[in-house]
């Protein structure tokens, strides 16, 4: 005989049977019911509790990205919603498959802008411009399963992105009678399973026909929706073809970056070689990227909308194709079935651009050997201990900043193809994301985590050091402190010269602040310093952070450009 229960359990039961292990969120009185589904089922289910929903939906959106399922946020109503919309749009722009759930006012009491109550709809979207892939509210009970299997189904298909699932409170804790959508994927697991979309037989002629024709092609691979099986691929297809590959924006772990066949980043402050090369390239093969401003460099490295190089354009969506730049070639497919197809063309006994491809990896080897700096801190120096000590697998994490670029350009990764993700970092350029991001995959994957940050970034959601302490996540933290909002300086002082306005801090001592909420923490103010801080980090159960005291004169602006990429990063640069 079938038993009722109540919305809220239900719910929880249809997240088990989509294969969920964590939820992140604050808890709210919205969805008390939800949290008691929580306790019911917590030999199934974690349900994490974060200090602010900002920080919630980061560690969702990570979630997302190191799994490849729909990471989980629950937050309430109004404030907590709002909270929680920046985590949903790094999703958005990351590709990353998320699920917001947000409890919400009572159903006899909408549209009265009762206590806390938004207009989620208007809010988040849904459209090529906003928040959400998706935006629903589930006002009967009964199909509390249908919705939640559509949410997941919408999230993972075609290009991953957020979805936003309202939950009216009284909804919650009405009683029925009503099963999960389990439904089983090919391996037998009770979860949805993303729909492959491959790539066309005739335009994979064409693009054979068109790397035939090309002497000087190149490929740029990321974006959402990548597998370790996909990167395999990938990689085969680039040595069949001895094609040099480039990795889009904060997509660094898309091809191994030892490969001799690995051109580079291709993102703010590009190296200025790789750059030239994208511009003299006569075939680009864009795999997974949106080639959005960063990948483009602001738009400049491909004339819009038709480029001078033929572009051959592969994404999961076909809304992307052809949205910004008019490709030569079009191809829908996702990443898995996209790079599959790729690997199994067949590719001529000679090919004339071998010299080509050998030349862009030396560019990129070139770039990795720093400049002289000022100071008594040497970044790159620093990196170069991180790439000694750190494992292999070691999931690096950071939000935004020029402090990130110091990673970006002197951590290589060694990628997907070698069996995990690595990199996790936003393309949206939202700060406050490297604490938590690292916090959850710390809980998500169990592997080392490690944080690069800045001190205006860090403050913005170093609380989450308290979720880490609670759930035992261990996590260690760079804290790179010159007391200013960096890169704004930066813009600041090349537009208006010596108008320091708005950008200066007056920092918290940030090795209390740390030790406060359990972390060890030390201070270092020279690079010699930095090595046994780390190892002793390494050695350590418990989380760390390290804070390096960087001068604000050497570091900041014009200092900055010329360590990160030359004199040319001030052009290349876009105006945050």
């Amino acid at each position: 005989m079938n038993s009722q229960t109540i919305g809220g359990h239900l719910l929880v039961e249809c997240l088990v049977a989509q294969g969920v292990t964590h939820a992140f969120g604050v808890p709210g009185e919205s969805y008390l019911a939800v949290l008691d589904g929580f306790h019911r089922h917590a030999d199934q289910i974690r349900f994490i509790i974060n200090r602010q929903e900002g920080g919630a939906a980061f560690m969702a959106e990570a979630h997302g990205k190191l799994t490849g399922r729909p990471g989980v946020c629950f937050v309430t109503r109004g404030p907590g919603a709002t909270n929680a919309s920046i985590g949903v749009h790094t999703a958005f722009q990351d590709s990353t498959p998320m699920v917001l759930f947000v409890g919400d006012v009572a159903s006899d009491t909408r549209d009265r802008e009762a206590f806390q109550e938004v207009d989620y709809l208007s809010f988040f979207g849904p459209s090529t411009k906003g928040f959400a892939k998706r935006v629903e509210r589930i006002d009967d009970v009964r199909r509390i399963p249908e919705y939640v299997a559509r949410a997941f189904a919408t999230a993972m298909n075609g290009r991953p992105g957020p979805v936003v699932v309202v939950l009216p409170e009284d909804m919650l804790t009405q009683a029925v009678v009503a099963h999960p959508v389990t439904g089983l994927t090919p391996q037998g697991l009770p979860r949805l399973a993303p729909v492959e979309a491959w790539s066309d037989p005739g335009a994979l002629r064409t693009l054979r026909e068109l790397l035939l024709k090309a002497e000087r092609p190149m490929v740029i691979a990321g974006g959402g929706g990548w597998t370790v099986q996909a990167a395999q691929a990938l990689q085969r297809f680039a040595e069949n073809w001895c094609l040099p590959v480039g990795n889009a924006f904060r997509f660094q772990d898309t091809f191994d970056n030892h490969h001799p066949l690995y051109a580079g980043d291709v993102g703010i402050g590009i190296n200025p070689k790789l750059a030239e090369r994208i511009r003299a390239s006569d075939l680009i093969l864009a795999i997974g990227p949106r080639l959005g401003e960063m990948t483009s460099g602001g738009y400049t490295l491909f004339e819009v909308p038709r480029p001078r190089q033929t572009l051959v354009h592969i994404h999961a969506s076909a809304e992307e194709l052809h949205r910004v730049y008019h490709a030569d070639l079009a191809i829908n497919a996702t990443m898995n079935a996209a790079a599959r197809s790729l690997e199994v063309l067949t590719a001529p006994v000679t090919l004339p651009w071998a010299d080509w491809s050998a030349a862009c990896h030396a560019d990129y080897l070139a770039n990795l050997e720093p400049q002289p700096l000022p100071g008594l801190i040497d970044m790159p120096a620093i990196v170069a201990c991180l790439q000694t000590h750190l494992p292999a697998d070691a999931v690096l994490t950071n939000g935004a900043g020029n402090f990130a670029s110091w990673v970006h350009r002197f951590y290589r990764h060694h990628g997907l193809a070698k069996g995990c993700k690595t990199q996790l970092a936003p393309t949206n350029g939202a700060m406050g994301y490297g604490v938590p991001a690292g916090i959850a995959a710390a809980i998500t994957t169990g592997r080392l985590a490690f944080t690069m940050a800045g001190d205006g970034d860090f403050l913005m959601n170093g609380q989450e050091l308290a979720t880490a302490v609670q759930y035992g996540a261990k996590t260690i933290i760079v804290l790179l402190n010159n007391s200013m909002f960096g890169t704004i300086r930066m813009h600041q002082e090349r537009e208006y010269p010596a108008h320091v306005a708005g950008t200066g801090l007056k920092n918290p001592d940030f090795v209390a602040l740390a030790q406060a909420y359990g972390y060890a923490a030390q201070r270092i103010t020279r690079t010699d310093e930095f090595e046994p801080a780390l190892l002793a980090a390494l050695a350590r159960s418990q989380g760390s952070l390290i804070e390096v005291m960087l001068d604000p004169e050497v570091i900041s602006t014009r200092g900055t450009l010329s360590a990160i990429r030359d004199k040319a990063l001030a052009s290349l640069l876009p105006k945050m």
